[in-house]
């Protein structure tokens, strides 16, 4: 596994080759509150970068997580059906939502690194 790197939308990225495990972020998580519904795309539908492909409801609201790359939905969650909390739970481990396969090794120099995500937060 690479280094996890981060958007300005929360979302947290993990390239394993040419699969990218995308998930949101635990400061994320904690301004949604808890998560009662999560949708995920079809296994092996085709991602734009920008494209909103994640709807998450939670008792406060509802948002959505747009493709941070572009790819096809190698693996979707299957957990958050019956369990969209474990997100609250673990927003980088358990609670990770889709895994996108590139046509080739992604370029994840164009997002943050923890420590430029972190001071980011900090303004929001």
């Amino acid at each position: 596994m690479s280094e996890r790197k981060y958007t300005d939308q929360h979302e947290w990225l993990e390239a394993d080759g040419e699969l990218i495990t995308v998930g949101i972020t635990d400061f994320a998580q904690s301004e949604l509150g808890d998560i009662v519904f999560v949708e995920l795309p079809e296994e092996g539908a085709a991602l734009k970068a920008g494209d909103e492909v994640i709807v998450i409801e939670s008792v406060k609201a509802a948002g959505e997580v747009g493709s941070p790359l572009n790819g096809v939905v190698e693996a979707v969650n299957e957990l958050l059906a019956d369990a969209p909390e474990t997100i609250n739970e673990d927003p980088t481990g358990a609670g990770w939502l889709i895994k996108v396969r590139t046509d080739e090794a992604p370029d994840l120099s164009g997002f943050m690194d923890e420590a430029s995500y972190k001071a980011f937060t900090e303004d929001c």
